[in-house]
């Protein structure tokens, strides 16, 4: 059911049991959703601070790399929270030939956001042009466990990923009751296709 707008989620005695669209009604034992979907379930955790840059140049000092993640230390630049910086570019076929595009975010700590992410915008320059978001951050109030809604985390500051892969995880554990066994997942060594052997 891509592509369609959720008008309310139905609830029977305090758990999930369907999703409302458009008249029609989607049954369900579980959901996982993200924090837009159940705004009276999370709480305001944050905000976050992310500028998309368009470069028509690599980053300095990497090499030329057409790709690169950079992590400015929270100490480096005393702060709190480091400051993220990944580029992609046109060999990605994200961009025009030539052009390269740079995402800086952190934490907002300040009343002054795009100060506190200076010393990563100092790393682009030139910067051929900016956008500049700032986005709340937020979290689940609850574990779900008892309406069987299991809400994500918004996107943090981060780049590598590391912590929404930690809370894929978390949501797992919470809606099955246990840690997801990788162990189970890895194939065989003759195990082309993902199919066991015959």
């Amino acid at each position: 059911m891509l592509n369609k707008p959720v008008d309310d989620i139905i609830m029977e005695n305090g758990k999930v049991v369907g999703v409302k669209s458009e008249g029609e009604v989607a049954r369900c034992k579980q959901l996982i959703c993200d924090p837009s979907y159940i705004p009276d379930r999370v709480r305001k955790a944050g905000q976050v601070i992310r500028i998309i840059c368009i470069l028509s140049h690599p980053i300095k000092n990497t090499n030329d790399a057409n790709s690169c993640q950079i992590i400015i230390p929270q100490n480096q630049v005393n702060r709190k929270s480091d400051i993220y910086v990944c580029m992609i570019s046109y060999a990605h076929n994200v961009a025009a030939q030539g052009k390269y595009i740079a995402i800086a975010s952190t934490t907002v700590e300040t009343a002054d956001p795009e100060k506190e992410v200076e010393p990563a915008l100092e790393l682009l320059e030139p910067i051929d042009q900016k956008f500049v978001a700032i986005s709340d951050l937020y979290e689940p109030i609850d574990d779900g466990s008892e309406s069987q809604v299991f809400c994500s985390c918004s996107y943090d500051a981060t780049t590598h990923f590391e912590t929404t892969c930690n809370d894929i995880k978390d949501i797992y554990k919470r809606m099955a009751g246990s840690a997801f066994d990788f162990e189970n997942m890895k194939r065989k060594q003759n195990d082309v296709f993902g199919e066991a052997d015959q």
